[in-house]
C-alpha cells in the first residue's frame, strides 16, 4: 500500500495541480481509515449473550436467583455454556464439587474446571454460597468474551493475598474429622408404643496416601403392641465397633486391613468379630473418580461368631475363613449417571454357602426434557449359618425381632420424568 501510495503522489505532482493533489491524498487517507476501523469493529463485535445450562445436585433455584446476569436454560441443545457439577464425599467430613463448564456457539474451545471443598462444620447455607461463587469464577472467562466484559469489576480477597504469599498453615488436627452423635426417637398410640436411640463416634482421617476410619455405635429399640389386654414386646439390641486402614499404593492400587467386633440380637450374634484384609484395583486413575471408575477388590479375612441361641446347623459359636470379590461401575456424564455394584463371597470351606449381591442405578437424557431413571437389587442368600434353630413364632416375624431365613431378596423401581414450556424463565417466586 505504502508503494502504490508513492507512486501515485509521484504522478499526481508531475501531472496536477497541488489543489488536485491535496483532494485526491484526503479521500485515499480516508477510504484506508473507514477500511480499518470497519476490520477492527468485526474483530472486537462481542459475543452473543450467555446462556446457561446446569446440571446438578444442588439448589437450583438457589443459584438462578444469586446468578442473574445468563440466561439459565432447561435444555443443553439451547445453551451455550454448559456446566455439570460432580459431588463426592471427602476426607473432611464434607463433599467435593468438581465443576465442569463446556462452551458451545460463539464460545466454542473455551473449556473450564473449577473445584469446591466443603467440611463437616459447612451449613447448608454456606454450601451453597460457596458453589455460587464457584461458578461465578468459572464463568469469568464467557464474561470476558461475552458484551458485558466491560462491566466486569473484581477483587480479591484477603485470604486470597495470604495464599499468594505463601503463608505457613498448620492444622491443629493433622487432617483428622471426628463425630459425636446421637438420637432418640418415641412414638405412642393408645395401642402401640416404641422407643429406639442410637449413639456412635466415628473418626475418619484422610491424606493423600493414607486413610483411616473407626465407627462405634450403639442402638437400642423397644417396642410394645396391645391387643385384647394381652401385651407383645420386641426388643433389640445392636452394638458394634469397626476401622479400617487403608494406603494407596499408585494411581491404580490401594491395598487395607478391615476390623471388627458385633453384638445383635436380631442376627443371633452374641460376639462376632472379624479380620479382613483387602487389595483394590481401579482401571481409571483415581484423581478421575469424579467422572468415572471401574473398581475391583478382593477381600480374604477370618471371622469368629458365638451365638445367641444354636443355630439351624447345631452350632454355639464357630470360626471360619471367608473371602469376596466386588467389581464397582462408575459413570458421571453430561448424558446421565451409571452406577452399578457386583459383588460375591463364600466361606473358603464350603463355597456352596455363599452370597452373590447386585445393586444398579441408571438415569438417561433420551431426548430433549425426556429422562429416565431406573435401580435394583438382586440377591442370591445361601450363607445365613447364624439362624436360630426351630421356627420362628409369630410375633418374631410380625415384630421383626429375629432375622428369618429366606433365598433371596429383589427389588426394583423406575422414573420417567418430561419437561417442556418455557426454557428462559428466570424468575425466582417463593410465594404461598
Amino acid at each position: 500500500m505504502f508503494n502504490f501510495l508513492t507512486l501515485e503522489l509521484s504522478y499526481l505532482t508531475m501531472s496536477k495541480p497541488v489543489g488536485t493533489l491535496f483532494f485526491l491524498i484526503r479521500k485515499y487517507l480516508t477510504f484506508c481509515i473507514s477500511l480499518i476501523s470497519f476490520i477492527t469493529f468485526a474483530q472486537e463485535e462481542p459475543k452473543a449473550p450467555l446462556k446457561l445450562y446446569l446440571d446438578c445436585s444442588c439448589e437450583k433455584s438457589y443459584i438462578r436467583q444469586e446468578i442473574n446476569f445468563v440466561s439459565h436454560v432447561r435444555d443443553q441443545a439451547q445453551a451455550n455454556v454448559q456446566l455439570f457439577i460432580y459431588d463426592i464425599a471427602n476426607g473432611s467430613g464434607g463433599r467435593t464439587y468438581n465443576l465442569d463448564f463446556k462452551g458451545l456457539d460463539d464460545y466454542v474451545n473455551i473449556n473450564e474446571k473449577a473445584n469446591f471443598d466443603t467440611n463437616a462444620n459447612f451449613t447448608p447455607d454456606e454450601v451453597r454460597k460457596g458453589l455460587v461463587k464457584a461458578i461465578k469464577n468459572g464463568l469469568l472467562r464467557y464474561l470476558i468474551e461475552s458484551e458485558m466484559a466491560g462491566d466486569i469489576n473484581y477483587k480479591i480477597s484477603n485470604s486470597g493475598l495470604a495464599q499468594q504469599q505463601n503463608i505457613d498453615f498448620n492444622d491443629p488436627w493433622n487432617n483428622w474429622i471426628f463425630e459425636i452423635y446421637g438420637e432418640a426417637e418415641l412414638n405412642k398410640e393408645s395401642s402401640r408404643k416404641e422407643f429406639e436411640y442410637e449413639l456412635g463416634f466415628e473418626s475418619d482421617r484422610v491424606t493423600e496416601k493414607w486413610r483411616i476410619r473407626t465407627d462405634v455405635q450403639m442402638n437400642q429399640a423397644k417396642s410394645e403392641f396391645i391387643r385384647d389386654d394381652e401385651t407383645f414386646t420386641s426388643e433389640r439390641f445392636r452394638y458394634f465397633g469397626a476401622g479400617s486402614i487403608v494406603r494407596s499404593l499408585n494411581d491404580h492400587w490401594s491395598t487395607g486391613v478391615f476390623v471388627g467386633l458385633r453384638h445383635d440380637t436380631f442376627t443371633n450374634l452374641d460376639f462376632r468379630y472379624y479380620f479382613n484384609p483387602a487389595i483394590e484395583y481401579n482401571i481409571f486413575p483415581y484423581n478421575e473418580v469424579l467422572r468415572r471408575e471401574i473398581v475391583f477388590a478382593y477381600r480374604l479375612g477370618y471371622f469368629h461368631n458365638d451365638y445367641l441361641e444354636p443355630t439351624i446347623f447345631n452350632k454355639a459359636e464357630e470360626g471360619k475363613f471367608n473371602h469376596s470379590l466386588d467389581v464397582q461401575v462408575r459413570y458421571r456424564q453430561p448424558w446421565g449417571n451409571v452406577y452399578s455394584r457386583l459383588r460375591a463371597s463364600s466361606f473358603l470351606d464350603d463355597f456352596e454357602k455363599n452370597r452373590v449381591q447386585l445393586y444398579s442405578r441408571f438415569s438417561v437424557r433420551l431426548i430433549k426434557g425426556l429422562s429416565v431413571r431406573f435401580s435394583g437389587n438382586f440377591e442370591i442368600i445361601r450363607d445365613q449359618i447364624n439362624l436360630p434353630a426351630g421356627s420362628a413364632s409369630i410375633e418374631d416375624v410380625l415384630l421383626q425381632q429375629k432375622q428369618i431365613a429366606t433365598d433371596f431378596e429383589l427389588g426394583f423401581s423406575v422414573g420417567l420424568s418430561y419437561t417442556f414450556g418455557s426454557a428462559f424463565n428466570n424468575i425466582i417466586n417463593t410465594r404461598l
